[in-house]
C-alpha cells in the first residue's frame, strides 16, 4: 500500500504525455482528513528546481498534499518555470499543494498537459493507488521503490509509508531524488521535520550511485494525524524516528539497487574512524570512487583501490592498524594483503549485494554508506540520456 498505507491519504498516478514513452508522468497525493504536518528536505545543489525553493518557504507547516510531474525538470527555465511551478502548485482549488518535478533539465514544463494530468489525477484519488502513484514518479528507474512499516506507541498503531524513485545523478546532500512519506502519526511540523532531517541523516543521505546531487531532490514527509495518538512522550518520539529511518533506509537501499546500469547493491561499512563524520567520509570516498566501483562490477578483489578512496578521504588513520574485508573475506590487515584466495573472493562477489567493510583502527566512528557498482550500461545509459 505504500503511501497510503498510512491512513488518511489517498493517490493516483495518471499518463499526461509528458513522457515520450507514454507511461504515467503525473502523480498526486493528498491529505483526506484536513491539511497534514509537513516536513521537507530539499537538494543543496545551488541550480535548483522552483519546487524545491517553494517549498522550503512553505513548511514545516500545514499542507493538502503533494503534486509530482515526471519527464520534465523545470530547472532553468526563467520567471516562466518559476510561474508554472506556482500554477501546479495551486491546480486544485482551495488547496495547498507541495510540488516535485524530475527529469531534462532546462526544458519548460507542456503546462496543458499538465494541468488536465493534474486534473485527472484528482479524479482518479484513491486509497487503492499507491502501485500508480509511484510508477508516475518514476524516470529512468527500471522499478517502482516503495517501504512501510507500522509501530505501537501508547497503545495506539501509527504506519509509515513511503515511494521514491531515482537511479542516477545520485549523491548525498539530500535528497538525491524524490522521496514522498507519509504517517498517520499526530505530531506537530517542527517535531516532524526534527524527526525526517535525523532520518535522511542515516538513509538518503548515506547513498550514492555516481556523486552528482540532482537540481530537484526532495524528500517530504506528510503526517495526517489520523492515528489519534496522545502527545508522544520522549521515548515514543525516539521510537518512532527509528521506524521512520527504517522505511528511508529501505528506500536508499533500493534507489542503490536500481542505481543506472547496476548490477549490484553495495553497502559500504566503515568503523574505528576518529568520528561519525570521518566515517561517513571515508564511507562516501569509498562508496562513490569510480575504480572501487568498476572493479565491484568485474568481480575484482582489488582491495587496494579501497584503501587509496580510504586513504584520500582527508580523515587521518594509521595503516598499519585499517584492516578491509570483500563479500565477507579479509583481504587487508594491518597495512598489508591478507593472505586469500582470490578466484574464491571473486566469486563470492558473483552476487546481487556485496559487503565491504574497512576498520580504520582510530576510534569508535562508525557509519554505513549505500551504493552500486558501475557497468557499461551506465556509461550508455547517460551518454544517450536526452538524445
Amino acid at each position: 500500500m505504500a503511501v497510503t498505507f498510512a491512513k488518511g491519504f489517498a493517490c493516483a498516478g495518471v499518463v499526461a504525455g509528458i513522457k515520450k514513452s507514454g507511461a504515467r508522468d503525473v502523480a498526486l497525493l493528498v491529505s483526506i482528513s484536513g491539511p497534514a504536518a509537513a516536513a521537507m528536505v530539499g537538494t543543496l545543489n545551488q541550480v535548483c528546481a522552483p519546487s524545491v525553493k517553494r517549498n522550503r518557504g512553505l513548511v514545516p507547516g500545514r499542507i493538502d498534499g503533494v503534486v509530482v510531474n515526471a519527464g520534465c525538470a523545470n530547472v532553468a527555465t526563467g520567471p516562466e518555470g518559476v510561474a508554472n511551478n506556482e500554477q501546479m502548485g495551486a491546480a486544485l482549488a482551495g488547496k495547498t499543494l507541495l510540488t516535485a518535478s524530475t527529469g531534462v533539465i532546462g526544458v519548460q514544463l507542456p503546462q496543458a498537459k499538465l494541468l488536465a494530468g493534474i486534473a485527472a489525477a484528482e479524479a482518479a484519488l484513491s486509497e487503492d493507488a499507491s502501485a500508480d502513484f509511484a510508477e508516475a514518479i518514476m524516470t529512468t528507474d527500471l522499478v517502482p521503490k516503495t517501504a512501510q512499516t507500522e509501530l505501537t506507541l501508547g497503545g495506539t498503531t501509527v504506519r509509515i509509508g513511503g515511494a521514491c524513485k531515482g537511479s542516477g545523478m545520485i549523491a548525498p546532500n539530500m535528497a538525491t531524488m524524490l522521496a514522498f512519506v507519509t504517517t498517520d502519526i499526530t505530531l506537530e511540523p517542527e517535531r516532524l521535520d526534527t524527526a525526517l532531517r535525523r532520518a535522511v541523516d542515516v538513509s538518503f543521505n548515506c547513498m550514492t550511485v555516481d556523486g552528482d546531487t540532482s537540481t530537484s531532490d526532495q524528500c517530504i514527509l506528510l503526517a495526517s494525524g489520523a492515528a489519534g495518538n496522545t502527545p508522544l512522550s520522549g521515548s515514543e518520539f525516539e521510537a518512532f524516528v527509528a521506524a521512520l529511518s527504517e522505511v528511508c533506509v529501505t528506500l536508499a537501499k533500493k534507489v542503490a539497487r536500481d542505481g543506472e546500469g547496476a548490477t549490484k547493491l553495495v553497502e559500504v561499512r566503515v568503523t574505528g574512524a576518529p568520528s561519525e563524520a570521518d566515517a561517513k567520509k571515508v564511507g562516501r570516498t569509498i562508496a562513490e570512487s569510480p575504480l572501487v566501483k568498476t572493479a565491484l562490477f568485474g568481480n575484482d578483489p582489488n582491495w587496494g583501490r579501497l584503501m587509496m578512496a580510504a586513504g584520500r578521504a582527508g580523515v587521518p588513520f594509521d595503516p598499519e592498524r585499517a584492516s578491509a574485508t570483500l563479500a565477507g573475506i579479509e583481504v587487508f590487515k594491518n597495512g598489508v594483503p591478507a593472505a586469500f584466495d582470490k578466484a574464491a573472493a571473486s566469486e563470492a562477489m558473483k552476487t546481487d549485494e556485496v559487503l565491504v567493510t574497512v576498520d580504520l583502527g582510530a576510534g569508535d566512528g562508525k557509519a554505513t554508506f549505500y551504493t552500486c557498482d558501475f557497468s557499461y550500461e551506465y556509461v550508455k545509459i547517460n551518454a544517450e540520456y536526452t538524445t
